[in-house]
């Protein structure tokens, strides 16, 4: 089963927009589509652009200081090119480390994704919680807080899959991905304890949930998996209001990639199924000092 959180940010409800509002959903790579379907779904009149980043694919494994300034500049060009209403940041880490920063830069409003930690808490009969996330996002003193503040009665382990979102991106383009592979990156979720055992995984990548099938049909038992992408979209409806007419079919997605070098036919055809025909690289390599 799944369970999906609560997403907060700090802005408020924007003045109403009469027309179409555009929303950019932005990741490093294409974790964020689980973000997106959401958001289309939630708001099928707006024109939607996915971007993502994927010349620094994945940014877990950048250091901070190069991840903030990645951002910015990309977020700099993407905003003068789409003029967006809203900002949806469909990443974990990028929301942890960078959103304040975005916030003070820009003035369209963003919506972030952060670890679900306090419906974890709320969901879990069993006291036994993993959050399953990239390395950089179990080591942000951001993610430790929301333990300590939402989940200091439960007994969380913190998992740092370090090749699970390539593996997501990896199915999505057409290669193979074994159950061994998915097994090894999930299996230090599951703690047996005398007193129970786990029984709520927090889903805190959004490339995890692209490959929920695999983890459903290897799990050595069943547990609640928390995806934070409705929530996300509707915090968006919140601060864009709702459609006028939302009875209408969702309006096709144009996609913008700073390197496109992965796009193979295979991923061209699996972002053709989720509404994304429109594609275009705006190249922006990625220079390390």
């Amino acid at each position: 089963m799944r369970f999906d959180l609560m997403a907060g940010t700090a802005a408020a409800p924007l003045a109403p927009i009469t027309r179409a509002p555009v929303v950019l959903v932005f990741d490093s790579g294409l974790g964020g589509l689980t973000v997106l379907a959401e958001v289309r779904r939630a708001r099928p009149d707006a024109r939607v652009v996915y971007a993502a980043d994927d010349a620094a694919f994945p940014y877990g494994g950048l250091a901070e200081p190069v991840v903030l300034s990645r951002v910015l500049t990309v977020m700099e060009r993407l905003i003068a090119l789409h003029t967006p209403d809203l900002v949806v940041i469909a990443c974990n880490t990028m929301t942890t480390l960078v959103l304040p920063a975005l916030r003070s830069r820009f003035s369209v409003p963003f919506v972030g994704t952060v670890p679900a930690i306090k419906p974890a808490a709320a969901a879990t009969r069993s006291g036994l919680v993993s959050v399953l996330a990239t390395p950089g996002t179990v080591r942000r003193d951001y993610t430790r807080e929301l333990i300590e503040t939402y989940a200091s009665g439960c007994a969380v382990t913190l998992v740092g899959a370090t090749g699970l979102a390539s593996l997501a991106e990896a199915e999505l383009s057409g290669l193979p991905v074994s159950s061994g592979e998915v097994l090894a990156e999930i299996a230090p979720c599951f703690v047996e304890m005398p007193a129970g055992r786990t029984d709520v995984v927090v889903l805190g990548c959004t490339h995890y949930p692209l490959l929920l099938a695999h983890y459903e049909a290897i799990a050595p038992w069943p547990v609640t998996w928390i995806d934070p992408a409705p929530a996300v979209a509707r915090r968006m409806v919140q601060l864009l209001g709702n459609p006028v007419h939302d009875d209408e079919p969702p309006g096709p997605v144009q996609a913008t990639f700073t390197s496109g070098a992965r796009l193979t036919p295979a991923l061209r055809m699996a972002l053709a199924d989720r509404g994304i025909a429109d594609l275009a690289v705006e190249a922006m390599p990625l220079i390390l000092q």
